[in-house]
């Protein structure tokens, strides 16, 4: 194998992404030319409504996993909360980077923490994750939705259609441009629990060629694997869409695994929420068991019901 080509979206933190998986391949395997293959995904067309509105799953993934079940690449680097826990036959995701800062990052020109903001508010954000956790915290924030990206979305809080926003630390810090905020505050795990798959990126392979498998392979971190696992199987079982919010996060400490789970409404109410602590070598199916106790506790209900309430003002928009 001479040439190895990698999908990836073209946005500036999608190309930063496959830019790094490209230089670790060369570095690992100097014998092969890595290109890219820039794609335009969905998710990076539609930018006037949420995500959560469009239906269907993978806006940022089918267009690299196209291009390579026609075989015009050979991997695809994804930010792994991205990836759906469905896999297209004849693809595989085997491998995923060691994960760093997972928290979540408030943002703002006004003021210097969530805790400062003056009631009724106005804060950016279309996650339904994020929405339901600072409306826990502080219901008299007005949450207004918040899309494009991420040059867009600082744009917007600098012209001051928000007091605030909260984005992913990991990406603003890649990209260099938390030094242009004047005020920010990362928020912990406790305060905010990430999405599945947070600061990670999965490397998603054509089923069937060896050389391949072994690149990926290299890029693979074992507790990182391990944990974001964990968090794809309890999202797998517990069904949960995107118009659902939910949190969950595994991290390894020592020898042991705590995971965070959250899912309820996205006002902030009817939450539901479990912390587990266990050994790592426990923690094989961690994920699908503490998503059927909750199933078992309602979870599926309260999952239905937090779609129908989800972005209601918006609904009308589809017809």
């Amino acid at each position: 194998m001479q040439k190895l080509t990698i999908a990836t979206r073209v946005s500036d933190l999608a190309l930063w992404q496959a830019y790094h998986i490209k230089e670790r391949v060369e570095k690992s395997f100097p014998e092969i030319t890595v290109e890219l293959n820039k794609i335009v995904s969905n998710g990076d067309k539609v930018l006037d409504k949420p995500l959560a509105l469009i239906g269907g799953k993978g806006h940022f993934t089918k267009e690299l996993e196209d291009e390579m079940l026609a075989g015009n690449a050979d991997i695809a680097v994804h930010s792994l909360k991205d990836v759906p826990t469905y896999i297209p036959e004849g693809l595989e995701l085997v491998s995923v980077t060691a994960r760093q800062d997972q928290s979540d990052v408030f943002l703002s020109h006004k003021y210097a923490s969530l805790e400062d903001l003056p009631q009724g508010a106005v804060v950016g954000t279309t996650s339904l994750r994020r929405r339901m956790q600072l409306l826990g915290q502080r219901p008299d924030l007005k949450v207004k939705d918040l899309r494009g990206n991420v040059n867009t979305r600082l744009r917007k809080l600098s012209e001051g259609q928000y007091d605030a926003i909260i984005l992913a630390w990991i990406g603003l810090n890649r990209l260099d441009l938390l030094k242009d905020i004047p005020f920010t505050q990362k928020l912990s795990l406790d305060m905010m629990i990430p999405p599945m798959g947070q600061a990670a990126l999965g490397i998603e392979i054509v089923c069937g060629d060896d050389k391949v498998r072994e690149i990926a392979m290299s890029l693979n971190d074992e507790n990182t694997y391990i944990c974001t696992k964990i968090e794809r199987d309890f999202i797998s079982k517990i069904g949960a869409g995107c118009s659902a919010p939910v949190a969950c996060n595994a991290v390894v400490n020592g020898n042991t695994i705590t995971f965070r789970v959250m899912l309820g409404f996205p006002d902030g109410t009817n939450v539901m929420q479990e912390k587990v602590i266990k050994k790592i070598d426990e923690c094989e199916n961690l994920g699908s068991e503490l998503a059927s106790t909750m199933i078992e506790n309602g979870a599926l209900e309260l999952l239905k019901n937090a779609e129908k309430v989800a972005f209601k003002d918006e609904m009308p928009q589809r017809l």
